[in-house]
């Protein structure tokens, strides 16, 4: 028998009558992230019954389908590492079951490396399974942004970005922030923003969330998507720290009787962070594991840091004193290895239970406050001095 080579394996091997027929496939079809291997389950591709019933009002099969255009990046970039070409490249199989197609890719110009994607809505391949229109609810065009890849080709600058998030609670230095913002608005400017949407997993659920609060500050709100989005950082701690500190000085001082004029001051305090009446909120999809210490604290509705064990017990706070909102999607399956409960695998799994509620989630309000806050008033004195001295100059 002639040697197999190293890109085949042995499939199948069945008799009919006296023959032997001996089934090949090559090792791209068996790799685990082949789609076909690692990818759902039930989730169908789009066909004409999404005329009369769109999947994608679904929020179960929109979360499946847009994790799967996440995992599509990270391939994309496997695939350039790896050198495959259109024949054997697995990241594309992640995406045409859905009926789209890639229509940009987002570089790194630091090493190369592709950390992002633009998919839009493929109008051809979906007139060939005779879908005539779009689904209702699925978006023209999707920003997908990939997490850190442990490879060594683009671990550098990876581990670059999550360290500059660990240090800052931000990631506007970086040129993928730079990049991913000049795309998304490119296709919104295209598309519109209720046809758009943004989504990333881990440091690219950082992105993201930063990316998409930088269009909401302007008045441009796009459906946003974060799956197990970065939740601890180095500038949190120390600003925890002050807080618990501030927190038993209030203690202390409530002890004290309080006169008109520290009662007119904590009225002020508390007006000025409430949300302005009638002002339209940008509310983000956040996919949370609490046995992922990554992400488990935007479970955390008092804002107390503990065990990710502590976060299965909590409860959200009254609607009433709730300022910046998202949608919060909370996967509980008990104690996890991290790897698994970090993975992006997991969002579009068969047996996911998730747990839906708007949270009075301290780290929300505080990762979207700044779109809400208003700007301290000016005392008219100094005004009128400011004018008084440029008028002087």
């Amino acid at each position: 028998m002639a040697k197999m080579g190293e890109g085949e394996v042995l499939k199948t091997n069945t008799e009919e009558g006296d023959n032997v027929v001996v089934v090949m496939q090559s090792k791209e079809e068996g790799h685990p992230y082949a789609f076909h291997v690692s990818g759902p389950r039930n989730v169908p591709s789009p066909n004409w019954k999404d005329f009369f019933s769109s999947s994608w009002k679904d929020g179960n099969y929109k979360r499946s389908v847009i994790a799967c255009f996440i995992q599509a990046v990270y391939l994309l970039e496997i695939d350039r590492q790896e050198n495959r070409t259109a024949e054997n490249a697995l990241a594309p199989k992640w995406w045409t079951p859905f009926k789209y197609k890639l229509v940009e890719t987002l570089i790194d110009e630091r090493d190369g490396s592709i950390y992002g994607g633009v998919l839009e809505w493929d109008r051809s391949a979906a007139m060939a399974d005779y879908l005539l229109m779009k689904p209702a609810g699925a978006p023209r065009a999707v920003l997908a942004l990939r997490g850190t890849l442990l490879k060594s080709s683009t671990l550098r600058r990876d581990i670059e970005d999550d360290l500059r998030f660990l240090a800052w609670e931000s990631l506007k230095g970086s040129v993928r922030f730079s990049g991913a913002l000049k795309a998304l608005k490119s296709i919104v400017d295209k598309h519109g923003s209720n046809n758009v949407c943004i989504a990333g997993h881990s440091l690219g659920a950082g992105f993201a969330l930063q990316v998409g609060k930088a269009l909401a500050k302007d008045g441009i709100y796009v459906e946003a998507h974060l799956f197990n989005p970065p939740s601890v950082s180095l500038a949190h701690s120390f600003k925890t720290i002050g807080e618990k500190a501030g927190f038993m000085w209030r203690r202390m001082r409530s002890m004290f009787p309080m006169n008109g004029e520290n009662q007119e001051q904590v009225d002020n305090e508390a007006t000025t962070s409430a949300l302005p009446a009638g002002m339209k909120q940008w509310v983000p999809h956040l996919y949370v594991n609490n046995s992922d210490y990554i992400c488990c604290y935007y479970t955390d509705p008092d804002g107390v840091e503990g065990s990710p064990a502590d976060k299965e017990n909590a409860r959200p706070q009254s609607k009433a004193n709730f300022g910046a909102q998202a949608k919060l999607f909370v996967l509980s399956k008990g104690k996890q290895k991290f790897l698994e409960a970090h993975g992006l695998e997991q969002w579009w799994s068969d047996d996911l239970e998730l747990q839906m509620a708007l949270q009075n989630s301290k780290l929300i309000s505080r990762q979207l406050k700044s779109l809400y806050s208003l700007p301290a008033p000016t005392a008219p004195q100094q005004t009128q001095g400011k004018l008084q001295s440029w008028q002087s100059s």
